[in-house]
């Protein structure tokens, strides 16, 4: 593509995102509940990644798994002074809607390629994290069963155990692949990036049912910590499908 292409390409995507903020707000005004016209909102949003009033968003991990609560506080933010603030609050601190929708009604009103997306967040990200803590327990517990230290920090032995390397191999094969500088620290959205990289290491390099097995430990340490997928109203979370790796939109809105 040429860099007139590519600019044009990108105000295109701008526009785009503009429009999605203007159906947003325009719902709310006309009378629609606000976390419903969010929802329309995510379905409408075409650009994976901005920079905006001097912060970077990165909307759809390795280009398939939706980060949508960075979406939803972008959205929130551009219909700042439309939407309840304890409601806003309550949603964005503590993943809680303000209304009750099925998870038939969530999925429809994202769409189906958004919300593909999301499950490839749950479980290449939020679930992934949730098996390195699952792991970390049981080793911590074995170590104290054997009246080893319990301060020690055995991070190294976790990613051995789901991994079957080191943190620090599997991070430096990580930037390698996507060309990133070999620092000291990690930022937030690199370690996203992160898990969701080792997520898909885990299924290329280890057997099925040890997947699935592994799948079922981070799902229950979740469900454990209440943390079993986002909040839906009176405390009811958003259940998520079996892991689907999308790529393709199937509805003509992938970005």
């Amino acid at each position: 593509m040429t860099n007139a292409g590519s600019r044009q390409a990108s105000a295109e995507l701008t526009t785009g995102g503009d429009r999605a903020i203007r159906h947003l707000r325009q719902a709310i005004l006309a009378g629609q509940d606000w976390f419903l016209a969010l929802l329309e909102a995510v379905r409408l949003w075409p650009i994976p990644e901005e920079e905006c009033d001097g912060r970077f968003y990165r909307y759809l991990i390795a280009g398939e798994a939706l980060d949508w609560m960075v979406l939803a506080e972008r959205l929130c933010e551009a219909a700042d002074g439309l939407l309840p603030e304890d409601e806003k609050l309550a949603f964005l601190f503590h993943c809680r809607a303000p209304i009750d929708i099925t998870l038939e009604e969530f999925r429809e009103a994202i769409g189906g390629t958004r919300y593909h997306q999301y499950l490839n967040y749950h479980y290449g990200v939020t679930v992934e994290e949730a098996l390195f803590w699952a792991v970390r327990e049981e080793s911590r517990k074995e170590r104290w069963a054997l009246g080893m230290a319990k301060d020690h920090d055995h991070s190294n032995e976790v990613y051995r155990r789901v991994y079957g390397q080191s943190r620090g191999v599997l991070l430096r094969a990580f930037r390698r692949e996507h060309r990133y500088p070999d620092l000291r620290s990690t930022s937030l959205l690199e370690m996203k990036e992160f898990t969701y990289w080792l997520f898909k290491y885990r299924l290329k390099h280890c057997d099925k049912e040890r997947v699935a097995s592994d799948t079922r430990k981070a799902l229950a340490w979740l469900e454990r910590n209440g943390r079993s997928g986002h909040s839906l109203s009176g405390g009811r979370r958003i259940p998520g499908d079996d892991p689907e790796m999308t790529e393709e939109s199937s509805d003509g809105t992938g970005w």
